[in-house]
């Protein structure tokens, strides 16, 4: 069955008024052209939806009941193209995106903040997650923007440079690299150290490093998170170097946060997205607004 919008449209027209004529006048359409309408209409659904008489045109009991049904059907044709131009037109959609910790917690919001200003009805729905995890978000799908450092592989995406951000040294601040005016990683490895753990890109970059240096660390404790790696050194379980984006949070925790002299260890910060297909409209219009405004970034 083949039941068109024009005749769904027809039908409730003509139900809604005396008579053909009068219905044929709302529509814009001569009135054989309206009757056929109708008639192909009933054909095609097996009988009658209409009474007629020289006078007027009434529903039959088969029409009276299918009309609530056709006001639902045009209701909800109308709401999805509306819908649908919405979405085209930025006034209303759904954007996933994932971002590693420090970058949610210190510069995410902000961005989010002047974006929804601008767009206040796309609803946004944000992964807190490693950087490891928002490379295979993005790669799987299951959000469109990440956020996070370059890594060596980045098999399936397009990585957009933001700014570049230096690591520091974290320890509490009673501890004796506190009495030192520069810090350098020969002070570091006297101490013991807290790392990620190996599975981090944070601990193979800091590993890597430090072996170029021609130095070792004495690695006492390891975490799967920076802000758990954050706990453990104001416990006193040992130092650390983390990504200057973690500042905010490890001062909060009570530690001195100290850029380490000419360390040598930066790493790209920016958005990736996926580079085997397009993404939506809210999505690419944000990918778009942030590289607008990127200096609000950083």
């Amino acid at each position: 069955m083949n039941i068109s919008y024009r005749q769904l449209q027809a039908f409730i027209c003509v139900a809604k008024c005396a008579t053909f004529a009068e219905a044929a006048e709302k529509m814009f359409l001569s009135q054989p052209a309206l009757s056929s309408a109708i008639k192909k209409m009933e054909t095609q659904l097996g009988g009658a939806l209409f009474t007629r008489t020289t006078r007027k045109v009434e529903l039959s009991p088969e029409g009276a009941t299918f009309l609530p049904v056709a006001l639902r059907l045009m209701n909800d044709w109308d709401e999805a193209f509306n819908d649908l131009h919405n979405l085209f037109a930025l006034g209303r959609g759904k954007l996933a995106i994932a971002a590693m910790p420090s970058f949610a917690a210190g510069q995410l919001p902000k961005i989010l903040q002047r974006y929804q200003a601008q767009f206040p009805n796309i609803k946004l729905s944000i992964a807190d997650i490693v950087m490891e995890s928002v490379y295979k978000e993005v790669r799987e799908g299951r959000v469109e923007i990440g956020f996070t450092f370059e890594h060596e592989r980045q098999e399936g995406t397009v990585f957009y440079p933001l700014f570049t951000d230096s690591f520091m040294v974290i320890f509490p601040s009673q501890h004796p690299l506190a009495e030192l005016a520069t810090i350098e990683w020969q002070d570091i490895v006297a101490y013991p150290f807290v790392a990620m753990n190996k599975d981090s890109a944070i601990r193979r970059w800091t590993d890597n490093h430090v072996q170029q240096l021609g130095y070792s660390l004495n690695v006492v404790a390891e975490a799967g998170q920076l802000a758990t790696l954050g706990q453990f050194v104001s416990h006193g379980l040992g130092v650390s170097v983390v990504p200057s984006l973690c500042q905010e949070q490890m001062s909060g925790n009570g530690l001195q946060c100290i850029a380490l002299q000419d360390s040598g260890l930066s790493k790209q910060v920016g958005m990736i997205k996926i580079s085997r297909s397009n993404l939506s409209v809210p999505a690419e219009s944000f990918w778009q607004w942030i590289i607008d405004n990127r200096n609000l970034i950083g």
